[in-house]
C-alpha cells in the first residue's frame, strides 16, 4: 500500500484527489491539510510514502514546506508538487528544493495515480520539455559541482541522457549496456553530485551549464 498525504488549500482539489487515489487498491490517503505548516507533524504521525504538495498556499507555501521536509525529516517521503501552470516559477523552485516532479491540476486521473506509483518506487517524474523550458526561463544560476564531482566519461554520457528524460531501460538500449549497469552508473552520478534523485541531477546539469536548454 502506498500512503499519500494531500496538501492543498482548496477543499475541492483535495476532495477530487482523495476520490481518485482512494479508488485504487494500492493507494490510500492517510491525511490532508490546506497549510504547509502542518506538513512536518503530519508526516511524523502518518509516515506517508508520497506527498502531493500544492506550490501556492496563503500561509506556508509548498516551496518552504518542501525545503523543510527534505532538509529536516529523516527518510523524507517523495514529494510531487501540483500546480495550475507548468511554467510557474514556484514549480522550478520546488524542484530545486527537492521535489521529485510536478503535476498540473488538470492532469487526467490515470496519470496522477501512475505518477504516485512512479515516485514511490524511487524514480523521478521528469518531463524533459517542461524542465528544459523552466531552466531556460530561469537561466544559469552559476551552480558549480559537476566538474568537481569527478564524473567519468560514461557517467557524463548517462547524465546527458537523463536530462533528455530517458529511463534506465532506454539509456541501456541507447548505449548498448545492461540495465543493471545503467542503474549503477545512475547511482554513481547521484552520489557524486549529492543529488537526492534524477530530478535534482538534471537541474544541476542545467544550472552548471553541463547541458543547455537549447
Amino acid at each position: 500500500m502506498i500512503n499519500v498525504l494531500l496538501v492543498d488549500d482548496e477543499d475541492l482539489i483535495r476532495v477530487g484527489l482523495r476520490a481518485i487515489i482512494d479508488a485504487e487498491e494500492d493507494l490510500a490517503v492517510v491525511a490532508e491539510t490546506g497549510d504547509g505548516a502542518s506538513v512536518p507533524p503530519l508526516i511524523a504521525k502518518h509516515r506517508p510514502d508520497v506527498v502531493l504538495m500544492d506550490v501556492r498556499m496563503p500561509a506556508v507555501d509548498g516551496i518552504t514546506a518542501t525545503k523543510h521536509v527534505v532538509r529536516n525529516v529523516p527518510e523524507p517521503p517523495k514529494i510531487i508538487v501540483i500546480t495550475t501552470f507548468g511554467n510557474d516559477d514556484y514549480v522550478y523552485d520546488a524542484l530545486r528544493a527537492g521535489a521529485s516532479g510536478f503535476l498540473l491540476k488538470r492532469t487526467p486521473p490515470d496519470e496522477i495515480v501512475s505518477a504516485i506509483r512512479l515516485v514511490a518506487r524511487g524514480e523521478s517524474l521528469l518531463f524533459p520539455e517542461a524542465i528544459r523550458g523552466l531552466a531556460a526561463a530561469h537561466g544559469s544560476r552559476g551552480r558549480a559541482g559537476l566538474e568537481q564531482a569527478g564524473l567519468t566519461e560514461r557517467e557524463r554520457e548517462v547524465l546527458r541522457l537523463m536530462t533528455a528524460g530517458l529511463s534506465n531501460t532506454e539509456i541501456a538500449e541507447k548505449l548498448v549496456l545492461g540495465v543493471q549497469t545503467v542503474k549503477t552508473h545512475v547511482g554513481n552520478v547521484l552520489g557524486k553530485l549529492h543529488a537526492r534523485d534524477r530530478t535534482q541531477a538534471v537541474i544541476m546539469a542545467y544550472e552548471s551549464g553541463f547541458v543547455t536548454p537549447s
